[in-house]
């Protein structure tokens, strides 16, 4: 038996990933929220119509980009999420899709009394097949500081992304 990080017991077997639906928008949107916050972004740095953002470009990406959600439930609660897509680029996509055709994960989250039980770990690895079936040639994603083992370990490498702070 596995306990949340508030002592409980955490019964892993009744864990279920699914596909999210469209009324469960507002869910991945706030988690993708909460996401920021649990990164140190100050709440003064994100506008006040962040669900709006997120919701619309949850919008696009389903119509342009193939975008899908899992979310993770235990005994009917919703734990976590993850979406996925297409990547749209960030620059001309003048290459054959055989060669790169990138899916593209973000917004991996687990609430903080389900977290270190493996369900991040499986709502990456649903969203890895859901990219797979896609027919994509790379999966990335932009892990933050607590989430970069994980990815390691499901074989994701650091890129040779170069940035520099303005």
């Amino acid at each position: 038996m596995l306990f949340n990080t508030l002592g409980y017991d955490i019964d892993t077997k009744n864990m279920n990933i699914r596909a999210a639906n469209r009324e469960e928008d507002n869910i991945i949107a706030k988690h993708f929220y909460h996401l920021w916050r649990d990164n140190d972004v100050p709440i003064e740095s994100i506008n006040s119509d962040w669900l709006e953002i997120v919701i619309k470009f949850i919008d696009r990406a389903r119509q342009e980009l193939a975008y899908k959600a899992f979310i993770a439930e235990i005994d009917g609660a919703i734990v976590g999420s993850v979406g996925c897509q297409i990547f749209d680029g960030l620059y001309p996509l003048a290459l054959a899709d055989s060669h790169r055709k990138y899916g593209y994960i973000w917004g991996v989250y687990v609430e903080p009394s389900y977290r270190r039980q493996g369900i991040a770990k499986k709502l990456t690895m649903q969203a890895i097949d859901r990219l797979k079936d896609l027919g994509c040639t790379r999966a990335i994603l932009h892990a933050s500081p607590s989430g970069k083992p994980l990815y390691s370990s499901l074989g994701f490498s650091e890129s040779n992304e170069m940035r520099l702070d303005l």
